[in-house]
């Protein structure tokens, strides 16, 4: 049966509209604090957020489902959520909760849990918690001296992380005379990404670092780079990085202001952990969507390449089970589970930094690591019921895959955070690619409406 509150990346919505209310932030802070409850000690909780005008409204929501049923809890502020995983493993904390919508405008916001390992929730935890939010749970509530406190931990937060992220790396590394443009989409690490490049010694141009409530993701970030491109162009820096609202994914730009998405940066991390005997498991992890190209690098140097549904939990659920060290998805989402739990693009975007530092080779040159075999992937919007089971529909994604052959691949799935089909496909023959992907989304648009 599928789930009613949470989605493929916790719960989800337009804020303080439906499921994305105060009122249910306090509940699932009541379901979520019941589900944890562990023994007879004082419970922790620690929470992040971005800079969505709507976390001021989720936060203190949070807070009181929490504390009223005994758990106490810091407020981190605007942090990164690979900070808040990363946190509530260092701080003993019972629970991580980042307030966030990633990389949606910024009137959607959503709530990400995290257990005490740092990991994101499985199924049954989930299941659990929805299952409670059903409930009247006025019996669990704390009694008198039992309720919990909450507290800032704002800068303190702020602090570790940063000293984190340094460690990911030798101490001898430096980055002296390299410039970088950092776009921090107006999110979460608009403050620590930039501190953390200047503390290793770069020169930094920064982008997205006004976050005024309601310019989150907007004209910035790794979804929205042109900004990013242009400064590269315009400064003559080295390198951009761009990060997106919740600063889990990173995309990076070449000194000619050229992107390089997260296939080739896991190319470049693969090769290079490879050659330092650090790569376990003999390959990476990443989702039906990479590119092929990227599969047939990793083949040429006798490394493989594991596939999973789209969704970084879906990555780093292989990576436990298989032993892998290194996953990620196209858009920029990179598990590097040496130092995480979950996707973090300030550490990947060191990593890539680290590597372009040692060769001493542009950007363009060092983060290239293959030809893109062309791939194309257009979505399509639908307004209810299930467009995808149509016949002329079902007819359509037949003939392409007959199309495509052994040479090609084809994608189609619902978004799991929107009502949209997503439909994607590649192969040598760059023409043939955009004729089945046009004709497929033909059939879908003709009974998506």
């Amino acid at each position: 049966m599928g789930k009613k509150y949470f989605g493929t990346d916790g719960i989800r919505g337009r804020a303080n509209s439906k499921m994305m209310t105060a009122d249910l932030a306090m509940k699932v802070g009541m379901a979520t604090g019941i589900a944890f409850r562990r023994g007879d000690h004082q419970h922790r909780v620690v929470i992040g957020k971005d800079t969505r005008l709507s976390g001021y409204m989720l936060e203190p929501a949070l807070c009181a489902g929490f504390t009223s049923v005994g758990m106490d809890v810091l407020m981190l502020g605007p942090i990164p959520t690979p900070a808040v995983a990363m946190l509530t493993r260092s701080m003993r904390a019972d629970i991580g909760v980042m307030i966030s919508a990633s990389h949606n405008p910024f009137e959607d916001n959503g709530i990400k849990l995290f257990g005490p390992d740092g990991y994101k929730l499985s199924d049954e935890i989930e299941s659990e918690i929805e299952a409670l939010l059903e409930q009247d749970l006025s019996a669990h509530l704390a009694g008198g001296g039992r309720l919990g406190r909450a507290k800032r931990y704002d800068d303190g937060g702020r602090d570790r992380y940063a000293e984190f992220a340094k460690r990911t790396l030798s101490r001898a590394q430096s980055f002296e005379g390299l410039r970088i443009v950092i776009d921090c989409a107006n999110g979460a690490a608009y403050k620590v990404a930039p501190e953390v490049l200047w503390e290793l010694g770069a020169e930094v141009v920064k982008l997205g670092v006004d976050p005024n409530g309601t310019n989150i993701n907007l004209n910035c970030g790794s979804t929205s780079p042109q900004a990013l491109c242009e400064k590269v162009r315009e400064v003559r820096a080295d390198i951009g990085i761009a990060l997106d609202g919740d600063a889990d994914r990173v995309i990076i730009c070449d000194e000619r202001g050229e992107i390089v998405d997260g296939d080739q940066i896991m190319a470049l991390i693969a090769e290079s952990w490879a050659e330092d005997g650090r790569l376990a498991a003999g390959g990476i992890v990443a989702t039906i969507m990479s590119n092929l190209g990227l599969e047939r690098f990793l083949q040429d140097r006798g490394l493989q390449l594991a596939r999973t549904k789209v969704g970084d939990r879906h990555v780093v659920e292989h990576m436990r089970q298989h032993g892998y060290n290194v996953g990620g998805e196209q858009s920029g989402h990179i598990i590097l589970s040496d130092y995480g739990t979950t996707g973090d693009g300030l550490v990947s975007a060191l990593q890539v930094l680290s590597v372009v530092a040692k060769s001493g080779r542009p950007v363009s040159e060092a983060c290239r690591k293959f030809e893109p075999v062309p791939q194309v992937l257009k979505n399509v919007r639908f307004a209810g019921g299930q467009p995808l089971e149509g016949e002329g529909v079902q007819k359509a994604i037949n003939s392409g895959r007959d199309r495509l052959g052994n040479g090609g691949r084809l994608v189609i799935r619902p978004s799991g955070t929107e009502p949209l089909i997503r439909v994607m496909a590649e192969g040598d023959d760059p023409i043939l690619v955009n004729r089945v992907v046009d004709d497929i989304i033909g059939a879908l648009q003709q009974v998506a409406a």
